[in-house]
């Protein structure tokens, strides 16, 4: 990796050029405040941490370890998460502030018109709204005044220590963090995992392609036999806890109707869908019960599939207090680890795909400025907020409001939003609850706290007991007093398909919420593999359509399987092992059908017949240095558009519209999306172009193509040196070993935990935001090769005190 002395190097030549030797993309206003001759840069340059501070909440000591992950010490738990806040706000400064300001929509205060766009959306939804609201609850509980302290620290370090490198070049200070901006980081993890305007674009391809089409290519239940809980999961269950009758009969009339998938619009749609969750965004989680490992105790596998970026999204942290010794991974700006292990258990999350968003239509008035509701003609809820422009005119913009939430309006169409997240939520309770639990029925409790956001939580402990869980509020739709499915755009003059008990912006009761017992859940399951695919395949409630494609899950399990009906126990390295699995589900499924059709054919050429023959001997890993691995990515990619440019161009829809490569891979012959094709022509012409495109590029494996040089930091377009080094990776979306070269999303932490033993974790990149420090990115290339790092609760006593906190005003 590149020396301190490298970096000051890169950074002179960067400056010695002058601003046009940065590259600069279009979006000039990203650096528009660079100072490149002011000397400024320099500052940040020489930044180390103060080896005393004074601290309002008492002693605590830092011991920083070889990969740059904080040890916090105390004897006191709001002496501890001050100590938290200041390390996080040292190491992470730009990130903090950053994130902050795409979520309050402030973010063209630094960067100008080119943003506008995005704050404009970030305000209409009034995410800090939710956060305020979200404040007014946390505040009251046991994690309220650890956040405070936090806090406290984060501004103790902004003011104390000096800023990172992104703000001497932009020219600007942050402002002061406060708690709400804490529960705002909890609303952007959770916007990222559930924000699905998922209704719109199907409502939209029904309307452009017709209902039959977009059934075909859009089913609400993907036909395989790997959900998470599968017959074969044995496990015990919570008693049922005895809902309403709404609560407890089964979603009737599975497919909405044409009048209820009504299109809102493609300028609408389009716009929406660039704030969703980032594509590919799933995740790999799985646990065997001690019965299945040398150790005799459970073994949990983890890693998360989200953007990767630089610095990585994740910060890895260990607090030691008299209550509790917890190590794992947070995000910067959340006091409390997220995923990690404490001295007795271990948790983890995945993505459930579940539906708690839901899009309204309403009966407008002609000036716009009421809505019909339930006979009657209300005014909408309106507030105007001042959007603030570097180099360029304020804007100001009416943020309006129906009783189901934040109204959002383009090109003259408006849908209104109803969205979990949009009201008081506990989720922040219950992640401290789980850094201090000592057991399932302790850890269980919690979770029936937490509500946001919906996710597969695996857990084992030291007791040998295991547990999943589906997490998160889920809303119970009805019409006319019968439960639905919420893949639909509903009537919301009609008052269809609302959510009894839900308040936005304010406190709710969640009456109308499936209830926590009848929730899908395993407690004691023998083995249990979660990858984003369908829970289960007779849900009790309707949970969403939006699951992942099942290739991930069904390899974990296949794995896990072969092990153990083998008799071999199982250990921390062959759960990394499975965790580094690079098959790909999708050429099982494809490539002797692509095989066929090249032998069906009377004539082929030389190089598609060594392209074929390359195929053949491939083993269907999608490995850097295999030259079928690339065959294949550039062949699938070329069959994708073969099949599905021509029927979405000839609708003005784009490739944000496809559907899932499981649809693609068991589309049949007979599909009406081949028309006057064959499906056979289709495979060999995109190979065709595929051997095209190698030949242009000059590749010659899958490394070549398949690189980590769209892992970026936010500034890496017009400041590259800011950028870890490109290099070849593995995997693909559906692979286990996680990585989309096409969207930067993949594997954005990984660990194995033994509870109560031995444990391993790595991030991609390094865990401090500091480019002139050696934790930059000095854990990137192992974890380009699974090659985890130790991920003790412990340091050598003898390591030095990096900050001592002593008693004192901050």
């Amino acid at each position: 990796m590149p020396s301190d002395t490298t970096r000051r190097g890169v950074l002179a030549g960067a400056l010695a050029a002058g601003i046009g030797g940065l590259t600069l993309s279009s979006a000039r206003e990203l650096l528009a405040q660079f100072a490149p001759l002011s000397g400024r840069a320099w500052d940040a340059a020489d930044r180390s941490l103060s080896e005393t501070v004074e601290s309002p909440y008492g002693e605590a000591t830092v011991r920083v370890d070889e990969y740059g992950v904080p040890h916090v010490a105390a004897d006191d738990e709001s002496a501890a998460y001050f100590a938290v806040g200041y390390v996080q706000a040292f190491d992470r400064p730009f990130q903090l502030d950053l994130q902050r300001r795409v979520m309050r929509g402030q973010l063209s205060e630094i960067v100008g018109e080119a943003t506008l766009s995005d704050d404009e959306f970030h305000v209409a939804m009034d995410f800090a709204g939710a956060a305020e609201a979200t404040w007014g609850t946390v505040a009251e509980t046991p994690a309220g005044p650890l956040v405070e302290a936090y806090a406290d620290g984060v501004n103790a370090a902004m003011e104390r220590e000096r800023l990172s490198l992104e703000f001497e070049l932009l020219d600007y200070e942050p402002r002061e963090w406060t708690p709400v901006d804490s529960m705002l980081m909890a609303k952007q993890i959770s916007w990222d995992l559930t924000g699905d305007f998922g209704e719109l674009r199907r409502a939209l391809v029904a309307d452009r392609l017709g209902e039959d089409v977009a059934d075909d290519l859009y089913p609400d239940r993907l036909d395989h036999e790997t959900p998470i809980l599968r017959e074969a999961v044995d496990a015990d269950r919570l008693e049922n806890g005895g809902g309403s009758e709404s609560a407890t009969e089964r979603v009737s009339g599975g497919t909405e109707t044409g009048d209820d998938r009504r299109s809102v619009g493609a300028g609408l749609t389009g716009y929406l869908s660039g704030f969703e969750s980032p594509i590919g965004v799933g995740s790999n989680s799985w646990v065997v019960s001690g019965e299945h490992t040398d150790g005799g105790t459970p073994i949990v596998a983890y890693d998360p599939h989200l953007t990767l970026m630089t610095p990585p999204l994740w910060y890895e942290q260990h607090v030691e207090t008299p209550e509790t010794s917890i190590r794992g991974a947070t995000f910067p700006g959340v006091p409390f680890v997220i995923t990690g292990a404490n001295e007795r258990g271990t948790w983890s999350f995945t993505n459930v795909g579940a539906d708690v968003l839901d899009c309204y239509r309403y009966e407008i008035d002609d000036e716009g400025e009421r809505y019909r509701y339930r006979g009657e003609w209300r005014e909408f809820e309106t507030e105007d907020r001042e959007i603030a422009v570097a180099d360029g005119e304020n804007r100001t913009l009416t943020v309006r409001k129906t009783v189901h939430g934040p109204v959002l309006e383009r090109e003259e169409r408006t849908v209104g939003v109803a969205w979990t997240g949009h009201t008081a939520t506990r989720t922040t309770e219950a992640i401290y609850e789980f850094g201090r639990s000592g057991g399932l029925e302790d850890l269980l409790e919690s979770t029936r706290k937490f509500d946001l956001p919906t996710q597969n939580l695996v857990y084992a402990d030291a007791d040998g007991r295991t547990l999943y869980y589906a997490t998160g509020k889920l809303p119970i739709r009805t019409i006319d007093g019968e439960a639905v499915s919420g893949n639909r755009i509903f009537d919301g003059s009609a008052g269809e398909g609302e959510w009894e008990g839900f308040t936005p912006f304010g406190e709710s009761s969640w009456e109308g919420f499936v209830p926590f017992e009848e929730k899908p859940h395993a407690i004691d399951p023998d083995v249990l593999a979660t990858a984003n695919q369908r829970v289960v395949d007779d849900p009790e409630h309707y949970v969403g359509v939006a699951y992942a494609s099942p290739y991930r899950g069904a390899r974990i399990y296949d794995r896990l399987d072969e092990r153990i009906e083998n008799g071999e126990p199982t250990d921390l390295a062959f759960h990394r092992d499975v965790q580094s699995d690079t098959r790909d589900g999708r050429a099982d499924q494809l490539v002797a059908d692509l095989l066929a059709a090249i032998d069906a054919r009377e004539e082929i050429s030389d190089r598609i017949d060594d392209a074929a023959e390359a195929l053949d001997d491939w083993d269907h890993r999608m490995d850097r240095d295999s030259e079928g691995a690339l065959l294949f990515a550039r062949w699938i990619d070329r069959f994708r558009d073969y099949v599905l440019e021509p029927v979405f161009e000839d609708a003005e829809l784009d490739e944000s519209y496809y559907p899932r490569d499981w649809v693609l891979a068991t589309l049949s012959d007979d599909s009406a999306v081949f028309d006057d094709r064959s499906r056979a022509d289709a495979m060999v012409a995109a190979l065709e172009a595929a051997i095209d495109e190698i030949d242009d590029e000059g590749w010659e494996t899958y490394g070549d193509w398949n690189t980590t040089g769209p892992v970026q930091h936010p500034f890496g377009g017009e400041a590259p040196f800011l950028n870890y080094e490109e290099r070849p990776a593995d995997g693909s979306s559906a692979t286990v070993k996680n990585y989309r070269v096409d969207a930067a999303v993949g594997s954005s932490w990984r660990m194995v935990v033994e509870p109560g033993g031995d444990a391993t974790a790595i991030l991609p990149g390094g865990n401090s935001g500091d480019y002139f420090s050696t934790h930059y990115d000095d854990q990137f290339g192992r974890w380009l090769d699974n090659d985890q790092k130790p991920m003790d609760r412990s340091i050598d006593d003898d390591a030095d005190v990096a900050v001592a906190f002593e008693e004192g005003s901050s």
